[in-house]
C-alpha cells in the first residue's frame, strides 16, 4: 500500500481511518396529533438520547421506542394512544413517532384524607391539587406527589408511626376512568425532649439554653431542629455543630436532642481593602476575641484608614436574651476626618443596647459622650464641643434575597439629643430618616428609589460639631457632586455643614447579560440652613455588576445646577 509509505503516508492513513469512524447522531422526531406539547415532551424525555445508532440499530430499537412512548402516554392518562414508528434514511438516521393520544382516562372518585392527630394540626396540609379533582385527567405523578407530600409532612411534624391505611389507584382504561383512595393514619405526634450538649463547650449551660428555640417536651418540628443548628452556628462560638434528633428504638414518643459542638478559635484577625470615589482607597483591620468567659462575652478592636478618614476603636459585648439578636455593647474610639473645608478630631465613649422587636425591626438605645475639636478652614474660628447624647434608632430591611434582591425596602430612623449643663455644651435634638425601595417589573426592568431627610433643632448651632451637621454629595447622596461638597458656606466661603438635609434619588436598571445591568438615574437634594434653599440635581448613567460579594457600581454623572464636567462614582455594597 504505497500511500502508507513513510511518515506522510502514516498521517494520511490515520486521517482516512478517523473519517470512517465519524457517525452522525441519530435523531428523534415525535408528532402528536392533535398537538399536545406536554405529551410530546414526556415521550421525548422517556426515550431520551438515541446516541450514535445507525439505521439498522434504529430499526431494531423501534418496538422498544414505541413501548417507551406508550408508557409516557399512560403516565399522563392516555391509555388508548395509537403509536406508529418508522425510520427515515439519510446521513443522520431519524426515528419518527406518530402518536394519536385518544381520549384520556379521567378521575371519577377521589378520596385523599388524613386521619389521627395530624388531622387537627392546621399546619398539616391535605393535598388539594386541581389535578386530583373528579373529571381531571389522570396524571400518575399527581398521585405520587400527593403521597410524598403527606409522608414529608409526617416526617417534618413528628408523626413517625404514621402509615397509609389505603393507597389505591384503580384504572379502567376501557371505561376511561380511574379512582384514587389515599387514607393516611398519622398516629400520635412525637415530642422533642431536653437538649444535651457534648464536645468542646466551655460555656455556661444558661447561655447554651438561650440558643435553643424551643422548650423541652414541645411537639416535634424539623424546622425547630434546623433552627437550633442555625442558632448555634450563627452565634459565632462554634466552628462545628452536629444535631441529632432522631427517634430511637424503644425510646417512646419523647425524642432526646443531642448536640455535639466544637468551639471556634478564641481569636481571629481580619484585613480588608476597598475603594470608592467618596473616600478613595481604604484599608481595614480588626481583631476579635469571640468569647472571653463562659458567659459568652466578646471583645474586639478595629481600625480604618483612608485619605479623608482614619479611626481606631474598641468594643466589649455582652449577649442578652435572645443572645443572637439582643446585646449590650460598650464602645470607645478616636476618629480623624478631613473633608473639603472641615477638619475634625473626635473621641467617643458610649454604650448601646441592641434588640430585635417581634416585627423584625432592629432597635438600638444608646448613650454616648463625644468630645470633638474642629476647624472650618482659613478665616473661620476653631471649635471644641462636648455632648452627652442619649439616642434611639429603628431599622428594618425586608427583601426576597440578601445579595441581589429583586424587590424589597429598607427603613432607618434615628433620634438623639443633649441637654446643656449635663456634660453638654448646648441643647439640641437631631433626627434623620432614610427609606430605600426596589421593585422589579417583568422583563427585568428594575426601579430603585431613595429618600433621606434630617434636621437639627438647637439654640446654638455654632456649638454643633461637623460630625452632627449635614452634608450632601457623593456616591450615596447626590451624584455629579463630590463627596460632601453640598453645604452652606460661612463668611469666608468655607463649607460648614447645614441644619437640614433633603435628598431623593430615582434609578432605572436593565439587565444586558447575566450579572450585568445598565442604569440611568437622577438625584436631587442639598444640605442647607433653610428649607427654602435651592435643590441641586445630578443625573447620569452607569453599569452594575453583581459580584459574589455584592453589587459593584460604576456611574458617570453630571451636576446640572453648577458648572463643571462629568464625575465618575465608584462604589460597592447592597442596594437595600
Amino acid at each position: 500500500m504505497n500511500f502508507c509509505h513513510g511518515l506522510r503516508g502514516l498521517v494520511l492513513l490515520s486521517l482516512l481511518c478517523t473519517s470512517t469512524l465519524v457517525l452522525a447522531k441519530a435523531t428523534l422526531e415525535v408528532k402528536v396529533d392533535p398537538a399536545n406539547a406536554a405529551l410530546k415532551a414526556n415521550i421525548e424525555a422517556f426515550i431520551g438520547d438515541l446516541g450514535d445508532r445507525d439505521e439498522n440499530a434504529l430499526r431494531r430499537f423501534r418496538r422498544a421506542a414505541e413501548e417507551q412512548a406508550r408508557m409516557a402516554a399512560q403516565a399522563l392518562g392516555y391509555y388508548q394512544a395509537e403509536i406508529d414508528s418508522r425510520v427515515a434514511e439519510g446521513k443522520a438516521p431519524t426515528l419518527r413517532l406518530t402518536v394519536v393520544p385518544g381520549e384520556p382516562v379521567r378521575l371519577r372518585n377521589v378520596v385523599v384524607r388524613v386521619e389521627g392527630e395530624a388531622s387537627t394540626l392546621k399546619a398539616f396540609r391535605v393535598p388539594k391539587s386541581k389535578r386530583l379533582k373528579p373529571d381531571a385527567r389522570l396524571e400518575h405523578d399527581a398521585y405520587e406527589d400527593a403521597k410524598k407530600l403527606i409522608q414529608n409532612q409526617a416526617l417534618r411534624f413528628g408523626f413517625f408511626a404514621g402509615r397509609f391505611r389505603s393507597q389505591r389507584l384503580d384504572i379502567d382504561p376501557r371505561a376511561g376512568y380511574a379512582d384514587i383512595e389515599l387514607i393516611y393514619d398519622s398516629g400520635p405526634r412525637y415530642s422533642l425532649g431536653a437538649v444535651s450538649f457534648q464536645g468542646d463547650t466551655p460555656f455556661d449551660p444558661d447561655l447554651l439554653a438561650r440558643l435553643v428555640p424551643f422548650p423541652a417536651n414541645t411537639p416535634y418540628d424539623s424546622d425547630q431542629v434546623a433552627k437550633l443548628s442555625q442558632n448555634l452556628q450563627a452565634s459565632g462560638y462554634f466552628e462545628e455543630v452536629r444535631v441529632d434528633a432522631s427517634p430511637t428504638q424503644g425510646g417512646g414518643r419523647l425524642i432526646p436532642v443531642s448536640v455535639r459542638l466544637k468551639a471556634v478559635m478564641p481569636r481571629t484577625v481580619g484585613l480588608g481593602v476597598g475603594v470608592s470615589t467618596d473616600v478613595g482607597p481604604r484599608a481595614r483591620a480588626n481583631w476579635t476575641r469571640h468569647w472571653v468567659n463562659p458567659q459568652g462575652h466578646s471583645l474586639g478592636a478595629e481600625t480604618e484608614a483612608s485619605g479623608v478618614r482614619q479611626s481606631v476603636g474598641a468594643w466589649y459585648q455582652i449577649p442578652l436574651d435572645p443572645p443572637l439578636t439582643d446585646s449590650l455593647r460598650f464602645t470607645t474610639g478616636l476618629q480623624r476626618e478631613d473633608l473639603v473645608d472641615v477638619r475634625s478630631r473626635r473621641f467617643t465613649l458610649g454604650t448601646q443596647w441592641q434588640s430585635k422587636l417581634p416585627n423584625d425591626w432592629q432597635r438600638i438605645v444608646s448613650l454616648r459622650w463625644e468630645q470633638e475639636n474642629f476647624d472650618f478652614g482659613d478665616g473661620s474660628d476653631d471649635g471644641r464641643s462636648s455632648f452627652l447624647m442619649p439616642g434611639i434608632s429603628f431599622g428594618v430591611t425586608r427583601s426576597d434575597a440578601k445579595l441581589d434582591p429583586s424587590r424589597g425596602y429598607s427603613l432607618q430612623f434615628d433620634v438623639r439629643g443633649a441637654k446643656e449643663g449635663i456634660l453638654s455644651d448646648a441643647d439640641f435634638t437631631y433626627a434623620s430618616a432614610m427609606a430605600k425601595g426596589l421593585y422589579t417589573l417583568p422583563g427585568g426592568h428594575r426601579l430603585l428609589g431613595r429618600a433621606q431627610a434630617g434636621g437639627i433643632a438647637t439654640t446654638d448651632f455654632d456649638a454643633i460639631p461637623p460630625s452632627l451637621r449635614f452634608f450632601a454629595g457623593g456616591d450615596q447622596s447626590v451624584r455629579g457632586y463630590d463627596y460632601q461638597t453640598l453645604s452652606p458656606e460661612d463668611h469666608e466661603g468655607n463649607k460648614v455643614g447645614g441644619r437640614y438635609l433633603l435628598v431623593g434619588s430615582a434609578e432605572y436598571q436593565y439587565p444586558i447579560a447575566e450579572r450585568w445591568r445598565l442604569a440611568a438615574f437622577v438625584d436631587r437634594g442639598n444640605a442647607m440652613d433653610s428649607l427654602n434653599a435651592a435643590m441641586k440635581t445630578g443625573a447620569g448613567v452607569g453599569v452594575r455588576w453583581v459580584s459574589p460579594v455584592g453589587p459593584i457600581r460604576l456611574d458617570l454623572a453630571k451636576a446640572l445646577d453648577d458648572p463643571g464636567g462629568y464625575r465618575i462614582h465608584f462604589s460597592m455594597g447592597p442596594e437595600l
